[in-house]
């Protein structure tokens, strides 16, 4: 299990590992970094400059002169200077903003591509509360570290530097020394206390996502909550998360008041010390009135973003912080690759193969047993048995969610691991048993089997799962929204739009996990029906749980602790008197006593 806090060698390596994946989204804006880069140059000079137009001006207007002309040029001068620092910086800004926005973006869409890469294992694993808040900070993150520290704190660097130099060139060697002094012991104060401050950020963070979790997955089961009338106990496990968070916060905001403290301090000794040896020379007679005021000026220029760059600093290692947690996301290898060459699957009849097939999750829990089956090209083959018996794993493997351990999987004699997987998975069709849709309308749920479908063509299937005359009795049709999960509608509902959704795929292989099971008995009749009609032409597997729905099977495997244990067809497995058996007879009774409690209800 990963500690909550990183070691500090762990933390520099994530800093610099957050860095480095934004590089590439800057190459590709040489010519606007180099335009805002060079805007930035100018605004600064121009700043830097202000100050010594404002020396002149004072030491014109202390030293008698009657004559206007040259205060009103230097007056000018100093307005002009003004709007040239501001009519840079917005350019810079304004350059800039495609750069930094077009990074966010390409970074948020990289790291949401590669989630869709990793294997269901990562996603089953993870919190999708706590990944959201992560992608959603690290973003933020990138377009402020890109903003201030390119344009902010280096400008305020260059500035510093220049300062230093004018004190240095046209006064006392003390002033630069004090200036730098102040300098050096402000940006030590800084990073010390910001390092140990980052401490809570993290917990803050660590927190702020586990709340976000346990939210979101609270509200998504928001009907499972009501039923078990355990609200308050959400409501509880939810302020955990929010006490832990308040304490970090709290310590968060107390560390940052005595960071600024300190950081007052530090400047205000030094612009004490500066003043204090500016007005000794105007007393001395060796600085005019000028040379006070461009001192005061210089400090006031020089300190202000100063000030404003330790904020920057401690906002930057808070960026860099949710970028590492967002980045880090990038570090979990994919556990499903295509293989060197991997080329698109060939369909001709879409036979299947499972060829001594083992399988396990974890080392110490075997699912899958020397599974050997095939199905020929158009035929029906189910698979039954009891829940945890490896039923909806043989699924999983065919869509390559996992790789087997051991033996194969064949399509038309193509090994699944020999090509690529968004070709195989493009020739498989499934319904599976919980049935999630996306909180859009009904039409582009169904649609979402076929992105270039058209609308006749998502009716069509809507009518062949036997749901069109449902949608068109709703005031808005097929633009119906569905909800969170498809919660606005039944089960029965949810699971025909998933069947619908399927058959405009067009699949050349179907699987079927439980399809049918959130049926009523004459829905699934006519589903079945329809269903029957149109495996006529493809190869079909079947999960089932009631028996009653595949009967007409070419061939019935039941499985038993991941093992097939018989294998036939309804018949030939009834006059086995096996597990078969005693399912089938067991699932009678519970339909006759169905029917007869329906009966008296009647």
């Amino acid at each position: 299990m990963r500690p909550l806090l990183p070691s500090l060698e762990e933390r520099k390596h994530g800093r610099l590992a957050a860095i480095k994946p934004i590089w590439p989204y800057l190459i590709e804006f040489r010519g606007r970094i180099a335009i805002a880069f060079t805007s930035l140059i100018l605004a600064k000079l121009a700043n830097v400059s202000i100050p010594l137009i404002l020396r002149q001006i004072v030491n014109s207007l202390t030293g008698g002169s009657k004559v206007l002309a040259l205060p009103l040029t230097l007056l000018i001068a100093y307005g002009a200077l003004r709007l040239l620092n501001s009519v840079f910086s917005e350019l810079r800004d304004a350059v800039f903003a495609k750069v930094s926005q077009h990074a966010v973006r390409r970074a948020a869409l990289e790291v949401f591509a590669h989630l869709h890469k990793l294997s269901l294992r990562f996603h089953l694993e993870r919190q999708t509360g706590g990944v959201s808040r992560d992608i959603e900070r690290g973003s933020r993150g990138i377009s402020f570290l890109l903003n201030f520290m390119l344009f902010n704190i280096l400008p305020t660097l260059v500035e510093i530097i220049l300062v230093a130099v004018i004190l240095l060139l046209r006064y006392s060697i003390w002033f630069a020394v004090v200036t730098f002094t102040t300098l050096a012991a402000y940006i030590l104060f800084t990073l010390v206390l910001t390092e140990w401050r980052m401490i809570f950020r993290r917990t803050m963070n660590d927190h702020d996502s586990k709340a976000n979790t346990r939210a979101v997955d609270s509200l998504i089961n928001y009907e499972t909550v009501k039923y078990f009338g355990n609200e308050h106990q959400e409501i509880t496990q939810y302020d955990h998360h929010l006490q832990e968070w308040e304490q970090a916060s709290v310590r968060n905001q107390v560390s940052l008041a005595l960071l600024n403290v300190g950081q007052g301090t530090i400047i205000a000794v030094g612009v004490t010390i500066l003043m204090v040896m500016a007005a000794d020379g105007v007393v001395r007679g060796t600085m005019t009135i000028g040379d006070l005021v461009l001192v005061n000026a210089y400090l006031i220029q020089l300190y202000s973003p100063l000030h404003f760059l330790g904020f920057v600093y401690r906002e930057i290692r808070n960026s860099l912080t949710d970028m590492e947690r967002m980045f880090r996301l990038l570090d979990s290898a994919p556990e499903i690759h295509d293989r060197p060459g991997a080329k698109p699957i060939a369909i001709s009849g879409g036979a299947l193969r499972f060829e001594h097939v083992d399988f396990h999750y974890q080392t110490d829990r075997q699912i899958l047993f020397d599974l050997d089956f095939s199905v020929a090209p158009g035929a029906k083959v189910a698979i039954v048995g009891r829940s945890g018996s490896g039923k909806s794993t043989v699924g999983r493997l065919l869509f390559r969610f996992y790789d087997v351990t051991a033996g194969r999987i064949l399509i038309d004699g193509q090994d699944v691991r020999d090509v690529t997987q968004r070709s195989l998975r493009s020739a498989i069709g499934i319904v599976p048993q919980d049935t999630v849709l996306f909180n859009d309308t009904v039409y582009h749920n169904i649609a979402y089997g076929r992105s270039d479908a058209s609308r006749d063509e998502v009716v069509a299937a809507a009518k062949h799962a036997h749901i069109h005359d449902f949608l068109s009795s709703l005031p808005l049709g097929y633009d119906t929204l569905v909800g969170e999960r498809g919660l606005k509608l039944s089960g029965g509902e949810k699971q025909r739009v998933a069947i619908a959704r399927t058959l405009l795929k067009r699949p050349h292989i179907l699987v079927f996990d439980e399809a049918t099971s959130a049926l009523d008995s004459e829905s699934e009749k006519s589903i079945q029906d329809a269903l029957r009609e149109i495996a006529l032409n493809h190869t079909t597997l079947v999960i089932a749980h009631r028996l009653s729905t595949i009967v007409d099977a070419d061939l019935i495997l039941v499985m038993d602790f991941g093992r097939i244990v018989e294998r036939g067809s309804h018949l030939e497995l009834l006059a086995r008197d096996g597990i078969y058996a005693r399912l089938w007879a067991m699932q009678q009774r519970e339909q006759d006593s169905g029917r007869f409690s329906e009966a008296l209800a009647l």
